[in-house]
């Protein structure tokens, strides 16, 4: 797999700044999305091409993010405890758009036209969650723009892992060298992101 890499002040320049805005790498086919783990889990899933192997649980919700900067606030830029190995995941485009049509958000939104126990409810029973988090930049700081990250869980997960993963590169060299450049947005180069369309 060889993703789309860009300057970070091209891109910043055409992405909204506020709203709920999904920035992915995708095309016709597939979606890259980001997991970050520990060195073991992220060896064996580069070696075999799938999540797996000792560390990693189906029974655990697993939180997967299209947004390369909230991965990289997340993860501190795989600085973090069991965080040190950053996986792009190519995933079919199918599966993303399944995974997005059955979230339910972690929480309540009157907006939504649940009650407050229709969506508790919906939440117990849902295999995937939905949270829409602050976007940061990469020194870290907040953004208004907010961004997505979905926990998958049960079936769906197993799908994710089974079904839907195409491929599985290790970005870990990639993101420490670009750590070092995280205070200078002029010279930092990420992967590409556009918006998803809704």
């Amino acid at each position: 797999m060889t993703l789309t890499l860009e300057p970070y002040a091209a891109q910043i320049a055409r992405w909204p700044q506020q709203g709920r805005v999904i920035l992915a790498q995708f095309d016709r086919d597939s979606v890259i999305v980001y997991q970050a783990y520990s060195e073991a889990i992220g060896h064996h899933a580069v070696t075999h091409q799938r999540l797996g192997g000792s560390g990693f649980s189906f029974s655990r919700m697993s939180w997967i993010k299209p947004n390369f900067l909230w991965m990289m606030y997340r993860s501190g830029w795989a600085s973090k405890l069991s965080q040190e190995m950053v996986l792009a995941i190519r995933i079919a485009r199918e599966g993303f758009n399944t995974i997005t049509s059955l979230a339910v958000s972690s929480s309540f939104d009157p907006a939504a036209g649940l009650t407050h126990d229709e969506w508790k409810r919906a939440v117990g029973n849902s295999e995937v969650r939905l949270q829409w988090d602050p976007d940061h930049d990469p020194t870290g700081a907040k953004c208004e723009r907010r961004a997505i990250q979905l926990g998958l869980r049960g079936s769906i997960l197993r799908q994710f892992v089974e079904e839907w993963t195409l491929a599985i590169e290790d970005m870990s060299e990639l993101v420490h060298a670009q750590r070092q450049l995280r205070h200078s947005p002029e010279r930092l180069v990420i992967p590409r992101e556009d918006v998803y369309p809704s």
